[in-house]
């Protein structure tokens, strides 16, 4: 079974009303709207299945976080169940994938508060980064070779010839 209804973006202009039939006939509320190009589809769907969507993920959230936090046995599982969903975790060093775990926690709750996925997103990017340059041995050693040199110089700003 499909996850979503489908129809073309032109068909919604076309045919507004079909679409919502075809919208309100689909077993998960949810509408598929396909556009031209390099334009990204569109996902239709109702108020009230929307409100769903996000009180299920809020209450898994919440669920989720609570444990966490209360439970040295299920951060235990979760620190060992992390690398079965997230297998680039594998690269970081262990007390990286313990910072990794604590800040997803934070982040998911924060996350949660606000009604947006986004932050989630982007923290699981930037250690999914983290995790591809300790990944290469070359990378690891140019990021953590001590050369004397001093750190907090300024870097330039791109394009900028004056440095």
């Amino acid at each position: 079974m499909p996850l979503a209804a489908e129809i073309n973006f032109s068909e919604l202009s076309n045919k507004p009303a079909d679409s919502v039939r075809k919208l309100q006939a689909a077993p998960n509320q949810t509408l598929l709207v396909h556009r031209r190009g390099d334009e990204e589809d569109l996902v239709l769907t109702t108020a009230s299945r929307a409100e769903e969507v996000r009180e299920v993920v809020s209450f898994t959230t919440s669920l989720f976080v609570a444990l966490i936090r209360h439970s040295e046995e299920a951060r235990g599982m979760i620190a060992e169940l992390t690398p079965t969903v997230f297998p680039w975790v594998r690269f970081l060093p262990p007390e990286e994938r313990e910072h990794f775990i604590v800040e997803l926690v934070e982040i998911l709750e924060a996350s949660n508060s606000l009604g947006t996925p986004a932050p989630v997103v982007q923290l699981i990017t930037e250690w999914k980064h983290t995790a591809e340059v300790w990944a290469d041995p070359r990378l690891v050693e140019t990021f953590t070779r001590d050369d004397g040199e001093d750190d907090d110089e300024e870097v330039p700003e791109p394009g900028d010839a004056t440095a």
